[in-house]
Order: C-alpha cells, then structure tokens, then sequence
C-alpha cells in the first residue's frame, strides 16, 4: 500500500527566546574608565563614587600606580620620554589587571586617566584590551578656567604648568562629537557629579544590547 506524497512537513517554530533584562546599574558590577585632564578632578569624584555605591566598588588610580615606582620614577613634567611612555604602559596594564581581577569577584571599578581621543589605540582601545570590552567611558571635562584653578591647588608632580594644562584640555575637547557621556562639572560640587556619573553608566549599561 502506498501512501499517497504530500508536502514536505516544516519543522516545528523555535520557541521564543526570553528577552534577557538589563542589568541593573545600582547593583551591577561594572568596570568605569573616568577620563579627564589634570584638575577636572577625575580622582576626588572617582573615589566619592566609589565611596557611595551600595554595592562593593573598588578606586583604581593610574597615577597612584605610577607613583608605586620610586627609585628611577620618570616624572612626565620633566618631559615625556621613552621611560615615562613605558612606566605609564605598565601602570595601565597593572590597573587593566586589577580591574579584571576586581570584576571576577563580583566587585565593581571605576579607573581614572587622561585618555586622548587623538590617541585611540594606546588610549581608550588600550584600555578596553586590558579590562574588557564591556568597558564604560565617561569623560569629565569642565571648563578651562576651573581646571586651571583646580591644577594650581594640586601640590608636588601632579600639578603641571598652565600652558601644559591649557594644551590637555584642548586636546580633550576632541572626545566631543565621539559618542561618549561628557559630564561638564564647572558648577557641580562632587556629589552631584557622581550623581551624574551614576544616570551616564545607567544609560550606558541600558543601551548595551542583550545577549
């Protein structure tokens, strides 16, 4: 007996894949890289932020890391040398470790640097290479002026000359235009801006999209 041929039977729908929340920023582990020139008061808001999460968050400093060397530190004010460009790749490899590190232990980290937008590979691509590319950038660029006031309360081998400081701050006017959340903090006092820190890795972990 034959049974008579009909069309070919498709196979059965997939079900529907569950839609996968975003995280949460008031609880996520994140790993936050805060760029800004000398005196945006990168390192005063970072550790504030830190200080305040409800969830366990480490403070990573790259000049704090630097200074780690003492005998043979090659000071960028003396001029940026072959020394000073390696010493500063070690400290960022040191803190890309301790970010990972940080974040395999459920702990959040927020690192402050002065990335160049001029700079991509050894600036903010390096940066991802080392922590993740899950990595959050958020630039913290007040006005001239302020940075410049701020530089000149600063005491020892981070406080820079002020035309040194005015060509900093030219340079990163340059992340304008790139996409990236920039907090203009002329007016803020410290709490407000790790407030606005707080809504810009919110946004920025909600338009991550799911996987």
């Amino acid at each position: 007996m034959q049974h008579p041929v009909g069309p070919p039977v498709p196979p059965p729908p997939h079900p529907p894949m569950p839609a996968v929340p975003p995280p949460d920023p008031s609880t996520a582990a994140v790993a936050v890289l805060l760029i800004g020139p000398a005196g945006a008061g990168k390192t005063t808001v970072a550790r504030y932020w830190a200080d305040t999460r409800r969830v366990p968050t480490a403070h990573v400093s790259l000049d704090d890391v630097r200074e780690w060397v003492r005998s043979g530190f090659a000071n960028p004010q003396s001029g940026w040398d072959e020394r000073s460009e390696a010493q500063y790749r070690l400290a960022r490899r040191t803190c890309g470790f301790a970010a990972r590190n940080f974040l395999a232990n459920g702990i959040s980290c927020i690192i402050d640097d002065a990335v160049f937008p001029d700079r991509p590979v050894v600036g903010l691509g390096g940066w991802k290479r080392h922590v993740g590319p899950g990595l959050l950038p958020v630039v913290l660029l007040p006005g001239l002026e302020v940075v410049l006031e701020r530089n000149a309360e600063r005491t020892g081998n981070r406080r820079l000359g002020d035309e040194e400081v005015a060509r900093i701050h030219g340079r990163m006017a340059g992340w304008y235009g790139s996409g990236l959340p920039i907090i203009d903090n002329s007016q803020q006092d410290v709490a407000t801006t790790a407030r606005l820190l707080d809504e810009a890795v919110a946004r920025s972990l909600t338009a991550v999209p799911a996987r």
